[in-house]
Formats: C-alpha cells, structure tokens, sequence
C-alpha cells in the first residue's frame, strides 16, 4: 500500500526509522569470534550481544516497520557546463582483449591442494625431529591454537602424541591446503611468466609477511614458538608442488572465450580474422604457465 511508504501531508517521505542495532549485532559477532581465541568471557558477552542486537533488529521491522517523517525541499538545479563542442577526429576502433579464454577447472585446485598440504609436511616433520626429537611436535603445536587450555603447554607435552591435536591440526592444515590449492587454480592462468617460480617463492613471501603481522592475535602459543625460517620452507614446498601439479592438468574454455569472434572460435583462418586470432593466441601463450 501507498500509505505505508509516503506520507499524506505535502512535501513529506516516509524513510525507514536509524537503529544501532546492527552494529550492536555486528560486535557481538566479533567478540563471539575473538573469545575463541581470547578468553570464554569475551565469548559469553559477545553471544548476549548476539541476543539482544538480533531481538531489536527484529522489533525493529517486525510486525511493523519502523517510520519517521522526513521533510522534502524541492528546487529546480539547472546544469550548466562552460564546455565547448569541438570536432575531433574519429579515433580507431579497437577490440577488448578478453581474458583468460581457458583456465583450470576446480578440481585442479583441489589435487594441488592436497598435494602441496602433504609436501609441506615434510620439512614440518624434519624440524620437529631435529629439534625436538618428536615427528609430533609440529602438528600439536598447529593445533595449540585452537586449545586454549594448551597456551601453557610444555615442549615435552607438545613432543607427545595426542589424538584431539592430531585432528584438529589435520582439519586445520586439511581446510587451508583446500583453500590455496583453489587459489592457485584460479590464479596460475593469470600469472605472467615463469608461474610456478612466483607461485613457489613470491606467494609464499607474501602470506609469511602478512601471517607474522596478525599470528599474536591468531595463536599466541604460535607466535612464540614458530620457527620461521622452517615455516617459510614449508610454504615454499607447497607453492612449488602445488604449483607443479597444477600446471600438468588441462585447461578448460571459460565463457570468455564465446565472446571471441565465430571465426576464432570456428578455427577458421582469413584476412579479417588473422590478426586477431594470433593477437589472442599469443596473449594466451604468453600468459600460460611456463
């Protein structure tokens, strides 16, 4: 109905009425989040912000949507540009280059992903035996981050099998392969030249510098007691294989590549089409994993 959007009365709207209460549900959200790895405290207050910020927002529009009255001022705005028209020459036509016109299907990321994960294993593996003398130390302390009662543990407790640390670090280092493995499926097409080098080393480089900003908010226990010059290597083990094992599967046509000409398409060779056919053909190959 009309009348529940405008207001009878003249130069009036109806607007939807402000409310805090999405921020208010928004923080307590956050801090829902930021007592998983903070304290229970954190967690509990959050969750009655949870509460309360999704009761009023419901109130809030529910059964009746809140209203108020806003006042309109009408004036007349005329537009003025102290531009002259002048005539130029008409300017070349040129096609849009559209790419890439092939790229990896899904389940490439996914068979990276999982080998990548199980090459980093291997130098996680050697600096817990030479370090610590235990194939477990790794893993436990991967999965302390997600225990808060393991902030404190000791380098023996952490050396020791544990079945809840061995599967939680396996879905925490299952997920995250997953994740870059689709990341770099998505992304080695688009690379330009030598992928897998960047993928290997330039990648890794890059998510060290913005894992050891955020790792003291992440896991404390981490922070203390990563190794870096390990944990790099790992990374790059896993851009290299990842990267590897992606680039040996076969590409698939995206829907870019029906927005090329019926002749490219076609396989069909002529005078109109041969400049822009070798045109995306060696964009294609200069822009192909190496």
């Amino acid at each position: 109905m009309q009348n529940d959007h405008r207001s009878d009365e003249a130069h009036v709207i109806q607007l939807p009425a402000p409310t805090a209460w999405p921020m208010i549900l928004a923080l307590g959200v956050s801090l829902i989040l930021a007592g998983m790895v903070t304290h229970l405290v954190v967690g509990l207050l959050g969750l009655v912000l949870t509460v309360a910020g999704g009761l009023g927002w419901f109130f809030q529009v529910l059964p009746h949507e809140a209203h108020e009255s806003v006042a309109v001022r009408t004036e007349e705005v005329q537009i003025v540009s102290r531009r002259t028209l002048s005539e130029r020459e008409a300017l070349a036509v040129t096609h849009r280059k559209i790419l890439p016109v092939e790229t990896f299907h899904i389940t490439t990321g996914i068979k990276g992903g999982i080998a990548g994960g199980i090459a980093m294993t291997i130098p996680a593996a050697l600096f817990s035996i030479l370090r610590y003398h235990s194939i477990w130390y790794a893993m436990n302390l991967l999965a302390a981050g997600g225990f808060i009662s393991w902030a404190g543990a000791s380098d023996a407790f952490l050396s020791e099998f544990h079945l809840q640390g061995f599967l939680a670090a396996l879905a925490i280092h299952g997920l995250t392969s997953l994740l870059v493995g689709l990341l770099y499926g998505a992304m080695l097409p688009m690379f330009p030249r030598y992928p897998i080098l960047t993928a290997g080393f330039i990648s890794p480089l890059l998510f060290t510098g913005i894992l050891h900003s955020a790792l003291n908010i992440l896991s404390p226990i981490l922070n203390q007691r990563i190794d870096w010059f390990w944990f790099v290597l790992s990374q790059i083990a896993f851009g290299l294989v990842c990267g590897f094992v992606v680039n040996l599967q076969v590409k698939v046509r995206t829907p870019q590549f029906q927005a090329l000409p019926f002749a490219i398409r076609a396989g069909i060779h002529s005078d109109l089409t041969e400049r822009t056919y070798d045109e995306a053909r060696h964009s294609d190959e200069r822009d192909s994993p190496k």
